[in-house]
Order: structure tokens, then sequence, then C-alpha cells
């Protein structure tokens, strides 16, 4: 693999910041320490510009390359998050998890290793005409941290033109790397209602309106817009994950609360699911004489590949890895990602890298494969570089 040779050369250094991270994973916002971190390399890799605080506790270092403009040509954005996720590690290793009940299962830990790997190397060659803009930013899981910064003005405060993501990908080759045009990630929407019946003995069901036969009702006719609304050729999972009634086997509790998640890949299919959840939830409980009190929030929305912007990061990509290792149509996923927000902001791709056998995202046992480092910190030097040839 053509990886860069002087981002080879400090692997080592690259995985001893990852593992750091690792042993000291921060949620959402709360990313104090890891910001810090991130601050205090670039400024001391020469970044001419190091701004935290953007989206609340995000990071941006600014990198002018030296071309025959002087850095006054494009401006690329490359975007890594820092979050972690609230579960327990379960796998014992030299870095393990130091803050109890929390832990880099996702591999960002990764992404911000390879990208200030990256940061390091453009600082240093500067071998480019144009901007590059490393973009540092919290509350992935959940928080809409790219959206925050998004809000905070990032975009017009830093000229950024185009933006790129990447995000590992267990059990795919590793260093081979994934992308298509158009949706890659699903939309993510959640609901949550409150049944209302008429609760009682458990012996005595006629004297009740049971909330939890309602509850039952509701999960089945949900799937019913999975298989009977929507266009068989499109993506759309309604997941109901939280039912919860009584605390005891003989009592038909008055009161139901259930919850889950809509993800779709399309935006009439996201509004059809939405009405559609929302007519069912209206009429069931007139049906059982129950109240139905629903709340539908939508969450991120689908991470739209533009196509110009794809095309250029599979030609960076293969590269790096071969053609043959660069699938440049990948099927979508139905998991979500807040890149979206960023790629609503600016046109731009998100691509996947493989890290080989093991443990799924957001599993106890995840570790984000070392192994991968160069390959991804050469495909955001090589990006920019590429991006912004040097005269």
């Amino acid at each position: 693999m053509p990886i860069v040779n002087r981002i080879a050369e400090f692997h080592d250094e690259i995985t001893e910041w990852r593992r750091d991270l690792h042993a000291h994973p921060e949620l959402m916002y709360d990313v104090h320490r890891t910001a810090g971190i991130v601050e205090e390399k670039l400024k001391a890799f020469g970044c001419d510009e190091v701004v935290p605080g953007i989206g609340k506790t995000g990071v941006v270092g600014v990198i002018k390359g030296n071309g025959s403009h002087n850095g006054a040509g494009r401006t690329i954005g490359l975007r890594a998050d820092m979050d972690a996720l609230p579960i327990q590690e379960i796998i014992d290793h030299e870095y393990k998890s130091t803050n109890d009940g929390k832990m880099h299962a996702c591999g960002h830990d990764g992404h911000t290793a390879m990208l200030l790997g990256a940061a390091k190397y453009l600082a240093e060659t500067r071998n480019f005409d144009g901007t590059a803009v490393v973009i540092f930013q919290p509350a992935e899981e959940g928080g809409a941290g790219g959206e925050a910064m998004v809000k905070d003005g990032m975009m017009e405060r830093f000229g950024i033109d185009e933006v790129y993501g990447m995000h590992n990908m267990p059990n795919a080759p590793v260093g081979s790397f994934s992308i298509r045009p158009g949706g890659i990630m699903a939309a993510a929407d959640e609901f949550e209602m409150r049944i209302k019946g008429i609760g009682g003995h458990a012996a005595h069901p006629q004297d009740c309106v049971d909330p939890m036969i309602i509850a039952a009702q509701l999960v089945m006719a949900f799937q019913s817009i999975v298989s009977r609304n929507t266009d068989p050729v499109e993506s759309l999972v309604i997941s109901t994950t939280m039912i919860q009634g009584s605390d005891a086997t003989n009592i038909i509790p008055g009161v139901v609360t259930m919850a889950g998640t809509v993800r779709s890949l399309a935006p009439k299919v996201r509004d059809m699911a939405e009405r559609r959840i929302r007519e069912i939830c209206a009429n069931m409980g007139g049906v059982f004489g129950a109240e139905i009190d629903l709340a539908y929030e939508r969450g991120y929305p689908v991470t739209v590949n533009h196509e110009q912007q794809t095309a250029f990061a599979v030609g960076v990509a293969e590269e790096i890895a071969g053609a043959g290792n660069v699938d440049a149509n990948m099927p979508p996923v139905l998991g979500a990602e807040d890149f979206s927000y960023m790629l609503e902001a600016r046109p731009g791709a998100f691509i996947m890298i493989g890290q080989g056998d093991g443990p799924i995202c957001h599993h106890p046992e995840y570790d984000f494969n070392d192994e991968i480092i160069p390959m991804g910190a050469s495909y955001w030097a090589r990006l920019v570089e590429t991006a912004l040839p040097a005269s």
C-alpha cells in the first residue's frame, strides 16, 4: 500500500495517542480532556490557527499550504469525532478504559488520532496550495455535535469549501475503503408514547382497558408500515425497543410507555413513516378506548455524499489502497451519522475504512485496529494534497 512514508514513520507515536484517548473516554460534549489534548498537539504541530470551543467543545485547526498562492486557494475541511459511549468495556488490555461505564466503542479515539497524524504531516510539509482545516467534533453519539459546529458558523468562519469525513468499518478488509454517492447512512428518528388505559387485577381483564395489549398491537401495526406502506425497493426500519408496564405479574398497568427508532434513506419515506405512526396512534386509542400521547422527534438526517466529491474521494482511496480495495458503490448503512449536517452545509463525502475482523461498533469488546492508522492518516493527507496541488 503506497501510504505516505513520513506518516508511517510516526505510526507508533499516533498509536500512543490513540491508546491514551482510549484509556480516558469522555461522553457527548464533556470531552474537555480530549479537546485539550487535541488543542495542545495542534499548537505544537505549528498550525496557523487553533480555535477551541466551536460547537461547545469542538476544536478547529487551520493549516495553510506553501503553494504559489501562499494558502489563498480553496479550503478543505477534514472531520473526526472525539466522544465515546456509555458502555462498560469488558476486554482487558493495557490501555483499557479507566472511566467506569465509558468506552471508546465506536473508534472515535482512532478517528481523532488519525486526523492528528495527518495534521502533523500537513503542518510539517505544507505541500499544497490552499488551506486545510482539521475539525475535531464532540457529541456525535446522539448529541448532534456536527450540527452544533455548523450552527456556530464554522463553515463561514474558516471559509470551508468542501468537507470530508471517515469512519472505521469492522469486518471489512484491513485498509480497504468503501463509499457510495448519495445516501450512505440513514436518517434516525425516535418515538415515545404513553398509552393510558384502565389498570386492575390480571385476573379480571374485563374490568380493564389493557394498555399492554394496545402496545402489542402498535408494535405489529408499525411493521405494516414497512411491509405495506413502503415501496419494496426503498429502505425503512422501525424498531420498538422499549416497553414499560407494571412491576408485578398480577397487575394490568394503567399506563404503558413504549419507545423506538425509525430509520430511512429517503425524505419521502421518512415523511410517510412519521405520518403513518401518528395516524395509527390516533386511531388505535379510539379502537380500544384508551388515550395515546405520542412524541415524535426527528434526529440526524440522511448522510448524503455529493457525487463529484465522492468520485474524487474514490480516486484518493484507490491511490492509497489500490483500485481493487475500494468499493465505490457500497450498500447503504442504516446507522446514523451527524456528519450529515456538515454535508448539508457544504459539498463533500463520507468514507469507510476497513479495520478487519472483530466485534462490531458499540460492542463492549470492540477496539480500534491500530494497524489501519497509516492508511487513514495517509488518506487525509493525500486528499488535501490532491485537492489543492501545489504549483
